[in-house]
This record gives structure tokens, sequence and C-alpha cells, in this order.
């Protein structure tokens, strides 16, 4: 559960985000070519004042590149 970080009022969540015109949704990767896809960007509304947040829900890609950061 999300609380708003402006009101504290819980925060409708897992809500897609998708490109005007176009149903792919946006995507986080690491910088450079031919990167991997680190997770699909979720949404997060506070439906009490309208705040936005994004995140990914699935951090495993995050936790290894963290991970291999810390190995070399």
């Amino acid at each position: 559960m999300r609380k708003c970080l402006r009101c504290n009022t819980e925060m409708v969540e897992d809500l897609d985000i998708k490109v005007e015109g176009g149903a792919y949704g946006i995507k986080v990767t690491q910088q450079g070519i031919f990167k991997d896809n680190l997770g699909k960007l979720k949404c997060a509304i506070c439906p009490e004042c309208g705040y936005t947040e994004t995140y990914i829900q699935d951090l495993s890609h995050v936790k290894n590149i963290v991970l291999n950061k810390k190995e070399k």
C-alpha cells in the first residue's frame, strides 16, 4: 500500500502509463544501445490531491544491476 507523500492518503496503485497515440507504455532501460529492459513503469495516483508517482513493480532486474556493480 502506497501512501501519498503530500496528504498521507492511500493511493490507487498498479495503473498503466501509455503514450498518447500508442498502446505500448513506457519502459525503463539502462543507458546505451541494446541494453536490457529493466521493467515497465506503473503509476499510483492519490484520489484526494491528485499527486502522481511512477514506480517499477518488479525490481529483480534492478537488483541484479546493483549486485553486479558491487561485485566489480
